[in-house]
């Protein structure tokens, strides 16, 4: 493909046209010799013409590439070199030409809108409110707002290998976003499936500009405003208020729920836990009272009369001190009626 010295428009500056510049100028001075030397003076205005190409040769034989760019130099239309920012010098009189192109630049492309004082023709919509109506997957219109952020990664692909690469990249991401709005439902555009299209388009868009070879770089998609057509956006407003109130209601029964559950599990928790815990204590208590009543049994068969012994006078010292009156009596005796003053009346009854 033959190499094109781009379109000099937004952020990419060519040269002036050094022969045409050049041209005009000695036809204007030319004129001006008319008018003002006599008959006979034309070897003045030879030498004047002289003068005036050198001069305009050394005006046109320097430039200055910008610190965010690089200058794309052609001779006779052919590719040279790419330049480094400063100030370089080139062939004057149209045989070099520079074109800036702003490689560390971020630039970007608005979709619907405009932003005032963009420099780039190709930066705003011509039509926006074409480009942002779009049908979607289950056949509802959505007008859909975004912005594409790039760079230009080759600058000599981007001016010769494509014929107007920003008008181009806008057709390719025209073309992409509709393809990805229309897989998905009105909903997931409107709602929750913003931030999966955005990676989608991104890479799509990346692709694309890979297989063109146009020399970008995508650094990000970003959607701004999606909206319902206007006739149609009042009833979609009500269902989007009726969605909200419903998430409303599913979270305020998750919170009453998320409340009232886990107090109920602790309780339960808690009341297993102290049956648990009675449960050990019973049985804990049983094998103690086996394990005491099985010592007991084998002392007892060692020395029956003492172990007896033992247990009745321990049994007495349990029973006595609860007992308010006592009356002992000798085992020779018949009957204790008589000893018994059974008249007191200060006698304490048991």
């Amino acid at each position: 493909m033959s190499p094109q010295t781009g379109n000099g428009n937004g952020p990419f500056r060519r040269g002036n046209d050094p022969a045409a510049d050049l041209e005009r100028f000695i036809g204007q001075g030319h004129e001006t010799l008319k008018e003002v030397l006599p008959d006979g003076g034309s070897g003045t205005a030879i030498l004047f013409i002289v003068a005036a190409a050198l001069l305009f040769g050394a005006w046109t034989s320097y430039y200055t590439v910008p610190s965010d760019s690089v200058a794309v130099v052609q001779r006779f239309g052919q590719y040279a070199k790419n330049v480094q920012p400063g100030l370089h010098f080139k062939l004057p009189m149209g045989i070099d030409t520079a074109t800036i192109v702003p490689v560390k630049r971020q630039l970007k492309q608005e979709f619907g809108f405009t932003t005032p004082g963009a420099t780039d023709p190709h930066q705003s919509p011509v039509n926006g409110k074409r480009e942002t109506e779009m049908v979607t997957g289950d056949l509802n219109a959505a007008l859909v707002e975004w912005v594409v952020q790039y760079r230009v990664s080759d600058p000599v692909k981007f001016l010769f290998e494509v014929r107007e690469p920003s008008a181009t990249l806008r057709y390719v991401s025209e073309s992409v976003m509709r393809e990805v709005v229309g897989d998905r439902t009105v909903d997931e555009v409107i709602t929750i499936g913003r931030q999966e299209i955005e990676s989608e388009a991104l890479a799509k868009m990346q692709e694309l500009t890979t297989k063109y070879t146009m020399g970008i770089s995508i650094d990000q998609v970003q959607l701004k405003n999606i909206n319902p057509p206007g006739p149609v956006q009042e009833s979609f407003n009500e269902v989007n208020q009726a969605q909200q109130e419903k998430e409303k209601l599913i979270n305020e029964a998750r919170r009453d729920y998320n409340k009232v559950i886990p107090l109920a599990e602790g309780e339960k928790d808690q009341r297993i836990r102290e049956a648990d815990g009675y449960r050990l204590k019973r049985i804990n208590e049983a094998e103690g009272d086996v394990a005491r009543f099985s010592a007991l049994l084998a002392e007892y068969s060692k020395a029956p009369e003492v172990t007896r012994r033992r247990i009745y006078v321990e049994t007495l010292q349990e029973v006595l001190p609860g007992i308010r009156s006592k009356v002992i009596v000798d085992d020779q005796a018949q009957s204790i009626l008589p000893l018994l003053n059974l008249n007191n009346e200060n006698m304490e009854r048991p």
